[in-house]
């Protein structure tokens, strides 16, 4: 039997792909049991059940009973996936890029003779089914075919030798356009803490036969815009450890090689104030507590004197000897914030005010507080920023590489993908 374990906001699409055509009886863990109803829900032959995947318990029973784990919970619980499946002697599958804490347990796994299958999904998976096929059909004809993707373009002369020069690949899953209008121009189908936290990993690349490694507080301020197709404003910022790549896809001649996410333009710089103003924090604050507005928690997250936006100031007026004037003027909470994330112009600042005023940061109601910033940011944002029926979300890949000739010549073919959604 397949047990399929995901995070309540993994799409129901991959119930659809998953439990249409396999075999009987697949099961759907979720942690709540209204969850896993509700994503079987016309699918008379799953099972859906209650499982806490921080629970070693939990996961030992239920995955060695199953023949194959598809796990599609946040990507820090696909360790203990393994390991209770290396216990029960149950194959697993994975979307997620093969984290330090995975490798550690390949050689468990094959003791156990189990498939532990990952990046299987679109980035990491389709990208490098794109990646080798192209640069495989490049080595071997040895430029005596054409290639031309998305546009027709000129193709590069006919030689005995060609090698790849250059590698670049973007990919981003998004909301449509019409569903991106929102501050953080984003929309979460998955956990918005890993979501998030992919915006603040380390990067590093190879650019013309140098290494590049930018910190994980410097990631944001490296997006730059990025043309794929025309109605598109895109912007695109380093993937984590590109360098590896130039090894797994073959290509030992190739002096750049970068792999990259894509956002919207604006979205950077607004999760860049995030990490600022402290909300992408993910440490055990002790002073969060029940009851707590939004705007005492970034008062004490950022040091600020006041929480409230704006205070008022009675003044006497010299002419009139009385209390005729009153004006406003910023309270430190924004005067902190300003400070923080430096601002280049007033129009980004407002910008950004606003979008955390949106968010409902700012204000007085009270939140729902977690055991520190980042999930208790989560919370509000998969209430705020999920996907409603009706909206449709889209993945944008391109791969662009640059072929040299054997007689020195040079051609650049992009290769693009976009795909829309069903509405939700």
């Amino acid at each position: 039997m397949t047990l399929e374990i995901k995070s309540p906001l993994v799409s129901r699409a991959s119930c659809v792909t998953i439990f249409g055509p396999f075999p009987p009886d697949p099961v759907q863990a979720c942690r709540t049991l209204a969850t896993a109803q509700s994503l079987t829900s016309g699918f008379p032959r799953t099972r859906p059940i209650t499982l806490d995947a921080s629970s070693s318990q939990d996961l030992d029973e239920q995955v060695a009973a199953h023949d194959l784990v598809i796990s599609l919970v946040p990507y820090m619980y696909h360790a203990d996936v393994i390991r209770s499946a290396i216990k029960g002697k149950t194959n697993v599958v994975t979307t997620s890029y093969v984290s330090p804490a995975m490798r550690e347990l390949e050689a468990a796994a094959k003791s156990a003779g189990i498939v532990v299958l990952n990046e299987v999904g679109v980035d990491p998976g389709i990208d490098h089914l794109y990646a080798i096929k192209t640069i495989s059909e490049v080595h071997a004809k040895g430029g005596k075919a054409c290639f031309c993707y998305i546009s027709p373009l000129s193709c590069g002369k006919q030689s005995d030798v060609s090698q790849m020069k250059e590698f670049y690949s973007y990919c981003g899953g998004l909301p449509s356009p019409e569903c991106a209008g929102n501050p953080l121009g984003f929309k979460f189908s998955w956990s918005p803490r890993g979501a998030l936290l992919s915006q603040r990993n380390s990067a590093s690349y190879l650019l013309q036969g140098r290494q590049v490694d930018i910190p994980a507080e410097d990631l944001m301020s490296v997006a730059k815009p990025y043309f794929v197709l025309d109605g598109y404003s895109f912007v695109a910022y380093p993937n984590r450890n590109s360098v590896p790549f130039r090894e797994f896809y073959d290509i030992p001649e190739a002096h750049t090689v970068i792999r990259g996410s894509l956002r919207y333009e604006g979205n950077p710089q607004f999760v860049q104030a995030l990490i600022n103003l402290g909300w992408l924090d993910t440490e055990t604050k002790h002073w969060l507590r029940p009851g707590m507005t939004w705007a005492e928690i970034q008062q004490r997250a950022i040091d600020a004197q006041d929480p409230s936006e704006r205070y008022y100031k009675h003044c006497k007026s010299v002419e009139l000897q009385s209390d005729l004037l009153t004006y406003f003027i910023h309270s430190s909470l924004i005067t902190r914030i300003k400070e923080l994330c430096k601002f280049p112009t007033e129009r980004e600042s407002d910008r950004i005010i606003s979008g955390l005023r949106w968010m409902g940061l700012l204000s007085p109601s009270p939140a729902a507080v977690q055991d520190n910033l980042l999930d208790t940011l989560a919370s509000q944002l998969s209430t705020l920023l999920s996907y409603q029926p009706g909206e449709r979300d889209l993945v944008m890949l391109q791969h662009k590489f640059v072929i040299e000739w054997a007689d020195g010549t040079s051609v650049s073919n992009p290769l693009s993908s976009n795909q829309a959604s069903k509405p939700y």
